[in-house]
């Protein structure tokens, strides 16, 4: 089995039993999850065991606040089973298709807003992409696909070689985006395979990277998006607003400055989805909005992430801006 194929399969495998952590890890408030833990080794060896407020920690260890039903926050956040004319694709913005290539994910984020849909382990079905690729040879007005997960490089080189082969066959489309938690969580995956399919068709290649804090970018993460761009891939960042990971003026500074720094332009900040599960990771509209004005006045335009959130049935990702009796004022 090649390299990245071993890999792959040991983290789809994955699974981390609260029983058997180190007796010097810090000892959480651990309920039973639908939703199991997986944490990928390069993530792993990077946490700080005995703190228990170490941001990586917190992003991917289960903790009974989970449990807590609160009103809001569901299980289709973003109601995306409306939104898809045949099982896999998602159609819901002008000019663009999303290929859910994936169920499985290297990582197990605890406030992913598809925690409900993806599977825990990879042997649910993936749907045929032949009737996919027919819907998006004669929609016209396509010019993008993103692949989508779960996370879409859970794939094979092989599979994903094929898939973007036929899609460089249909004349209409002219970008192919890749989302993907990847780069940083494993970054091994970045390897000659991936490069050779993702810059060797006509397509312009677009890879958005998920980075929330400045201490998921180590030399090795570094070296792996230097590899992209060297390649010729567009790199963008997504990171979520996370209540205790990184609602601070001074760490998204140093995370949009050091993406910046490396060739990564920051390009949205999501204020949460309202997934269940994941509520106690909030922070408030009013509050996030403050943080981005500290931003604005801090940063380069260039710098700057757009702060938004999604809404079920829009034609785009909305600016977040705080209403009247949440602001006062505004920047």
């Amino acid at each position: 089995m090649p390299p990245i194929a071993k890999e792959q399969a040991a983290i789809v495998q994955q699974k981390i039993n609260p029983s058997s952590r180190q007796k010097s890890q810090p000892l959480l408030s651990l309920g039973p999850s639908l939703y199991p833990e997986r944490i990928p080794s390069h993530w792993r060896q990077r946490i700080d065991w005995n703190n228990s407020d170490d941001p990586l920690l917190r992003q991917v260890v289960a903790t009974a606040a989970e449990q807590e039903q609160i009103t809001g926050y569901v299980t289709d956040p973003l109601a995306e089973e409306q939104a898809q004319p045949l099982p896999g694709l998602l159609h819901k913005y002008a000019g663009r298709a999303l290929l859910l290539l994936s169920h499985s994910c290297p990582i197990h984020c605890r406030y992913c807003f598809r925690r409900h849909s993806n599977e825990a382990t990879p042997t649910r079905k993936e749907p045929s992409w032949q009737a996919a690729l027919e819907w998006i040879a004669q929609e016209n007005s396509l010019q993008e696909i993103i692949f989508s997960g779960g996370d879409p490089l859970m794939r094979s080189d092989q599979e994903l070689s094929r898939l973007v082969q036929q899609l460089a066959a249909i004349p209409h489309l002219q970008r192919l985006r890749i989302h993907s938690r990847m780069p940083v969580v494993t970054p091994k995956r970045i390897g000659k395979g991936l490069l050779h399919w993702l810059t060797g068709s006509r397509l312009t290649p677009i890879l958005v990277i998920h980075c929330n804090h400045p201490a998921e970018l180590d030399a090795t993460v570094l070296q792996a998006l230097r590899r992209l761009k060297e390649a010729g891939v567009l790199l963008l960042n997504q990171a979520v607003l996370l209540k205790g990971i990184n609602d601070s003026v001074e760490t998204l500074a140093t995370l949009c400055e050091r993406l910046v720094n490396h060739q990564v332009l920051p390009y949205y900040l999501h204020q949460l989805d309202p997934v269940a599960g994941a509520a106690h990771f909030q922070v408030s509209n009013s509050d996030a909005h403050r943080l981005w004005c500290q931003l604005q006045a801090r940063l380069p335009g260039y710098a700057l992430p757009r702060l938004v959130w999604e809404q079920p049935g829009y034609p785009s990702k909305r600016l977040l801006e705080p209403t009247a009796a949440e602001s006062g004022s505004g920047c």
